[in-house]
């Protein structure tokens, strides 16, 4: 059976500027240095040495090159001069043996400059990568739950960094073409000025060919990139090892294929309408190419016959116009594809910036060490993009040592909150303080080290057990590893350890050989001592037993209530006999406080909390 996909998707995130798709070679040249400088900067940053080395040895090559073209009319006169064949070449040797160490040395630099170049991509990829990483890590958190920057994000990452790569390349070879263009134009220059428009006239044809071809290219990009973009996700979505079960489960097989046929067939076609195209084009530009040759041999006859130039010259001539055709093909195409990359390398360095303007500025002003009072007043915050705001008016305040519960149905705001209290997102209406102090105006390293959080969905670090439980504070300072074993045994990650093959040592992920897999439940455990080992002043639990069985859950919050002396626990849960004994408890409805108090003071009040609390004991009585 075949199942059609129903749905038509839009053009996603990664459209491209459909104006750059009216390429002309004017239009080319004028915005080629906006496209070459950030590539220019990222190479001056990765691989100086390398930049220069390779900027010399091209312009020495290209020197060797003139200077083989001119030592190249010194043997044609002596072979065209008149007297026997045999002394003629003998009397040519000395110029033949400086054209052949002209093009030899010409031969050792081009080598030189491939060594060179061999160390740049990687180097300027391996820049480009931490730049993106380093930009990535210095944002608030509320940058990613805005669309536009996570768009920005992903374009950089798909695309910015391998066509910074690409387009490093182009630039080694851009320079290469122009110099040797300028070496053959210069070489004629010097033989008679009248060759340098017989050069231009045999090569027009040339450029034209490769800037219509990639100018077709181009115009068809962006749905092109979108279609092999929709077949990658399909393909990683088909092979993927997360889908998998459920793709199976659902027995979606034949939808998934049949959609993915569609683009691909779209794909398919795409491309070779492109492909037949350019071929045509090329085909034009090579028919005029051969009837610009003709011309210009014509035309070097026409200078030999009126006694313009000698007919060593004009040989001379004619294979420098024949080297700088092949060169200046190079330079077209490598500036079209400098440009066409520069558009890419565009939306890295957009990211870099944006990025950079949503960094948190260090204030000089540290975090309390260990705050005895938390305080909200007239707190509100909206996601990006957000219609209404997903916390209004929000007042509270915690106090050192209480365990505090968030509680309310889904989407009223608790985790928000939690984020908020810590510090993780800024409110957009109202002030946070820390023992009298706003939040805002902290160092937001300092805040951060104060705080611990155990999230619903934790990271899953493809890693061993130690570190993913070290992952909480990297830097501290446990050589026995007692605080970490102490953490673990709090949380019950202990019991998951122990049945690991390599126990602490153990890899936790299958997407590499001998990795172990872990449910969801023991990844909890896992997280909820990763939490613990960070042994922050602030500690915030967001479901921190959600996938874990009773008899486990109760060991958690056991645990918790003894690590509760001195520092303070927020915890958020919907299962609201868990909350029982915390010192208050909020209940949040559609982004504001509806009751606080305690359980007991909750229950008596008949509200909310109660209707919620007798719904969830009936269940379990039920069952």
């Amino acid at each position: 059976m075949t199942v059609e996909p129903e749905l038509e998707m839009d053009d996603p995130y990664w459209r491209l500027d459909e104006g750059a798709a009216t390429l002309s070679l004017p239009r080319l040249l004028r915005r080629l240095p906006a496209s070459v400088r950030p590539v220019v900067g990222m190479i001056r940053t990765a691989a100086p040495r390398a930049a220069v080395v390779i900027l010399v040895l091209q312009l020495a090559s290209g020197a060797a090159f003139a200077f083989g073209l001119l030592a190249t009319t010194g043997v044609l006169e002596e072979l065209f001069a008149a007297g026997p064949t045999a002394q003629r070449v003998v009397d040519a040797l000395p110029a033949l043996l400086l054209v052949v160490g002209a093009f030899t040395l010409r031969g050792l630099l081009d080598t030189g400059v491939a060594l060179a170049h061999a160390s740049i991509t990687p180097a300027v990829r391996r820049a480009a990568e931490e730049q993106l990483v380093h930009s990535g890590l210095r944002v608030g958190l509320e940058a990613f739950d805005d669309p536009e920057f996570y768009d920005r994000l992903h374009r950089a990452r798909d695309r910015g960094v391998y066509y910074l790569e690409r387009a490093t390349d182009n630039m080694v070879e851009l320079l290469g073409a122009a110099f040797a263009v300028l070496a053959a134009a210069g070489s004629l220059g010097v033989l008679h000025p009248v060759l340098v428009p017989v050069l231009a006239l045999s090569v027009l044809p040339e450029g034209w060919a490769v800037v219509h071809a990639a100018r077709l290219g181009y115009a068809n990009m962006t749905r092109t990139v979108t279609l092999n973009r929709r077949a990658a996700m399909l393909s990683d979505l088909a092979t993927g090892r997360e889908p998998a079960a459920e793709i199976r489960a659902c027995q979606a097989e034949a939808f998934v294929r049949a959609e993915y046929r569609v683009v691909a067939e779209r794909l398919r076609e795409q491309e070779v309408a492109v492909g037949v195209g350019q071929a045509r084009v090329r085909a034009v530009g090579r028919a005029l190419s051969g009837i610009a040759l003709a011309g210009t041999i014509a035309l070097l006859g026409l200078l030999l016959h009126a006694g313009w130039v000698p007919l060593a010259v004009a040989g001379t001539a004619l294979i420098a116009i024949r080297s700088a055709a092949a060169a200046l093909g190079r330079l077209v195409l490598a500036a079209n594809l400098v440009f066409e990359q520069g558009l890419y390398v565009a939306d890295y360095e957009a990211f870099r910036t944006d990025a950079a303007r949503r960094s948190r500025p260090a204030t000089g002003r540290v975090a309390p060490a260990d705050p005895n009072r938390y305080e909200l007043r007239g707190v509100g915050f909206r996601y990006q993009g957000a219609e209404r705001d997903a916390l209004t008016g929000v007042d509270l305040t915690i106090y050192k040592g209480q365990v505090v519960a968030l509680v309310g149905e889904n989407g009223s705001g608790k985790t928000t909150l939690a984020k908020l209290i810590t510090g993780l997102y800024r409110p957009n209406a109202g002030r946070i303080r820390w023992d009298g102090q706003d939040i805002a105006e902290l160092d937001p390293v300092s805040v951060g080290d104060r705080v611990g959080m155990v999230a619903q969905d934790p990271l899953r670090w493809p890693h061993d057990a130690r570190t993913n439980v070290r992952l909480g504070r990297p830097d501290r300072d446990d050589p026995d590893d007692a605080a970490l074993r102490a953490a673990a045994s709090f949380s019950g990650a202990d019991e998951v350890v122990d049945r690991l093959p390599s126990r602490w040592r153990s890899l936790l992920s299958k997407y590499f050989r001998g990795g172990t897999e872990l449910s969801t439940g023991q990844w909890q455990r896992i997280a909820v001592a990763r939490g613990l080992f960070r042994d922050a002043r602030l500690l915030v639990l967001d479901e921190p037993t959600a996938a874990l069985d009773a008899k486990a859950e109760w060991a958690v919050y056991e645990s918790l209530r003894r690590l509760a002396v001195g520092r303070t626990v927020v915890l958020i849960t919907h299962r609201l006999g868990s909350v029982r004994n915390a010192d208050r408890i909020y209940l949040l409805h559609q982004g504001e406080i509806a009751e606080q108090g305690t359980h007991d003071e909750l229950m008596a009040a008949s509200g909310r909390y109660a209707e919620l609390y007798r719904l969830q004991a009936d269940m379990y009585a039920a069952s």
